[in-house]
Order: C-alpha cells, then structure tokens, then sequence
C-alpha cells in the first residue's frame, strides 16, 4: 500500500477515485448523510455554528489519513484536477470558501506513486502551490494546464 507524504495531495488522489465518475474506491464517504444521522441537517451550518470552519474535520481527517490505497488503483490514475471546488473538500470542510491554504498541495513528491499521470489540470488556479511545480511536471512529462 501507497504512503502518501502530502496529506492534501492524498486528499486530490481519493476524490479522483472515489468522487469522480465511477468510483473505484469505495465506499464512498459521505459525511454529511454521517452528520444527518446524528441530527444534524446542515453541515456547513454546523461547522460555522461550532467555529470549525478553517479546518479539515476530525472524522473525515481520520478516515482518509487511514485509507488505504492499492497499487492497481493508483496506477490507473491518468489525470488529476487540484480545483479547489473537488467535491472531497465538502466532505473535509463543508464551509469551506476556498479562499485560504487549508487544502494547498506543498510538495509533489507523491508524484512518486502515480505512475501513469499523464495530465494535469488547474496548475494555477487550484490548490497545487508546490514550489517548482511546472519545473517538475514537465520533467516528468506531465501535461499541465
């Protein structure tokens, strides 16, 4: 099993494939039908209510630092988007505006276990603020945009 050394890089890796069109990685978290079974209708209300609004939540924090993924799934992984609307980020933090570095990706070392990322997509405009990250794409030969 892959170790992951950025958390947030992990984060963009599980929303691909467990957000994303057919999930492969299941099952599938879902921490607002988590929050509704305890009563709690509205996730981001919760979270502002509570002041926890600039952080990933404890439970999810938990379970995705604990998941575990298989070499087979991560070497089916040919492209990654780092938009900082990638639906795990509601799972994370469901108040979350975007507008802070909560989810930034810091370092591109866990390139490392995706060995078939061919393309990658919102470099600048995302959560992707590793430093020399165009450098170390294209020497990867990473299409990025």
């Amino acid at each position: 099993m892959a170790l992951f050394k950025d958390f947030n890089f992990k984060l963009v890796v599980i929303d691909e494939l467990m957000y994303g069109q057919e999930p492969l990685l299941t099952p599938v978290f879902d921490l607002h039908a988590l929050l509704h079974a305890r009563g709690i209708r509205d996730a981001a209300t919760h979270v502002l209510a509570n002041g926890l609004h600039e952080e990933v939540l404890a439970e999810p924090r938990a379970y995705f630092e604990a998941l575990e993924i298989g070499d087979e799934l991560l070497a089916g992984i040919e492209e990654l988007c780092f938009d900082a609307g990638l639906d795990i980020y509601r799972h994370c933090a469901p108040a979350w505006d975007g507008e802070d570095d909560l989810f930034d990706i810091r370092s591109l070392d866990d390139l490392a276990l995706l060995p078939n990322l061919k393309e990658v997509t919102f470099v600048d405009d995302g959560t992707l603020a590793a430093p020399d990250k165009w450098e170390i794409l294209e020497a990867r030969g990473i299409e990025a945009s």
